[in-house]
């Protein structure tokens, strides 16, 4: 009995031991962020950071205005939401309670493949194909735009998306379902009005974790946005989220420079938006979670 106690005692050290390094590891980047980023606020308010409308680092006097890096971001992100959301739930609603167990066991692998692909792939798909494409089919003068980057972060998104939202379906209780179904209610009114709703808080997390991947992804938006710092007038048009800003010129950036600092403070809105974006997920998780089967 002592032996297994002690044994418990060990693996509990452990486990706190991986989750302080983890959490430490976690604190220390961001705490170097912050170092890097803040001196910008020497050169230029808060103010004129964040609601400047031009991005010239290299100009002389030179202008750190990311409004319309923080637009390119938000626009991405919110088209790419609007395509991957219903494609995402819908494909998990499918694969949890229509589909057939042979379809789901060839669809769900390749959904989860989906997931795995590299970023870096996915850009230059964008970029070699999807560009000229949407280039010819809207006759447009680039490819590059706003619309492209937006489509390939929806196939990044919809995996995610779609796994999440498949586990929080599937966990429904079967005595809602039958419940339902002995109330005369059909298969799509039971989907409709019941499994979904009692499945809210997992699906609207897979939806906050997704659109945080997007507002996150690097290499995509580099590849297939455009790269263009302007405000953004129409879905074509080119754009620089912030996380291209940062991809594309910290090589270029002489350190600790005021461009350095900017493209470290660039990296601060981006936390705060991920870090808005996670702490909105766990507040719905919690407001629509699912406690017992007489709680829908």
């Amino acid at each position: 009995m002592l032996k297994r106690q002690h044994i418990d005692k060990t693996v509990q050290s452990g486990f706190l031991l991986i989750a302080l390094f983890s959490i430490t590891a976690l604190f220390l980047i961001m705490v170097f962020l912050f170092i890097e980023g803040i001196p910008i606020l020497e050169h230029i308010s808060i103010k004129e950071f964040v609601f400047g409308k031009f991005w010239y680092p290299t100009d002389d006097p030179a202008d750190f205005g990311i409004l319309s890096l923080i637009l390119g971001s938000l626009c991405v992100t919110l088209l790419s939401g609007l395509m991957a959301v219903p494609l995402g739930i819908m494909t998990a609603v499918y694969l949890a309670e229509i589909a057939s167990p042979r379809v789901a066991e060839i669809v769900k692998p390749i959904v989860e493949l989906m997931a795995s692909m590299p970023s870096v792939v996915i850009g230059f798909f964008g970029m070699v194909v999807v560009a000229p494409f949407i280039q010819k089919l809207f006759n447009i003068p680039v490819g590059l735009n706003m619309f492209n980057a937006s489509l390939m972060l929806a196939f990044m998104a919809i995996p995610t998306i779609c796994s999440i939202s498949e586990d929080a379906v599937f966990s429904v209780p079967t005595a809602l379902k039958e419940a339902s179904f002995a109330l005369g209610a059909t298969h799509f009114e039971t989907i409709a009005k019941v499994i979904i709703p009692a499945s809210l808080s997992g699906i609207c997390t897979a939806v906050i974790l997704g659109l945080s991947r997007a507002i996150g992804e690097t290499m995509v938006v580099l590849m297939a946005a455009g790269g263009a710092a302007m405000i953004p007038s129409s879905i074509f048009d080119p754009v620089r989220p912030l996380p291209a800003s940062i991809a594309a010129e910290m090589a270029e950036a002489p350190f600790r420079s005021e461009h350095y600092h900017a493209l470290f403070a660039i990296g601060i809105v981006l936390f705060a938006f991920t870090f808005v974006f996670n702490l909105i997920a766990d507040y719905i998780s919690y407001k629509f979670r699912q406690v017992g089967e007489a709680s829908l």
